[in-house]
C-alpha cells in the first residue's frame, strides 16, 4: 500500500511539474525554435499582446461549431481555454497564458491540437 501511495504522490508530483513548466513564459530560443510552424500555417501576433491570433473559416456553423466543441474538450483537458469569437461559420481564437501574462507551451501545445481539429472538420 505504502509503494501504491508513493506511486500515486510522484505521478501527481510530475504531472504538476509538467504543468508548471507549460505555463511559463517562452524564452527566445523556445520562440525560435516553436513559433515557424505555427506562423506557417496562418497564426499571427497580435499587436500590443504577447498572443497568437488565427481566423478559422468552415463550410457551416455546424462544422464551426463541432470544431469549437472538439477544441473546448482539449482545452479543458489541459485546462488551458482560448479567447475564441464566432459568427456563423468563422472562428477566432487567440491564445495567450494568462498565469504568465504571454506564449508558453501550452499555447503551442493546443494551436497545434486546433490545426489538427481544424483539418478534420468531420
Amino acid at each position: 500500500e505504502k509503494e501504491w501511495v508513493s506511486f500515486l504522490i510522484g505521478t501527481k508530483l510530475s504531472a504538476d511539474k509538467e504543468r508548471a513548466s507549460q505555463s511559463h513564459w517562452l524564452t527566445p530560443e523556445e520562440r525560435e525554435q516553436l513559433l515557424p510552424e505555427l506562423k506557417a500555417a496562418g497564426w499571427e501576433d497580435v499587436e500590443d499582446r504577447d498572443a497568437l491570433f488565427k481566423e478559422f473559416s468552415f463550410v457551416n456553423f455546424n462544422q464551426a461549431f463541432g470544431f469549437m466543441t472538439r477544441v473546448a474538450l482539449q482545452a479543458e483537458k489541459m485546462n488551458h481555454h482560448p479567447e475564441w469569437f464566432n459568427v456563423y461559420r468563422k472562428v477566432q481564437i487567440t491564445l495567450l497564458t494568462h498565469d504568465c501574462g504571454g506564449l508558453s507551451k501550452k499555447d503551442i501545445k493546443l494551436a497545434k491540437f486546433i490545426e489538427q481539429a481544424a483539418a478534420s472538420p468531420n
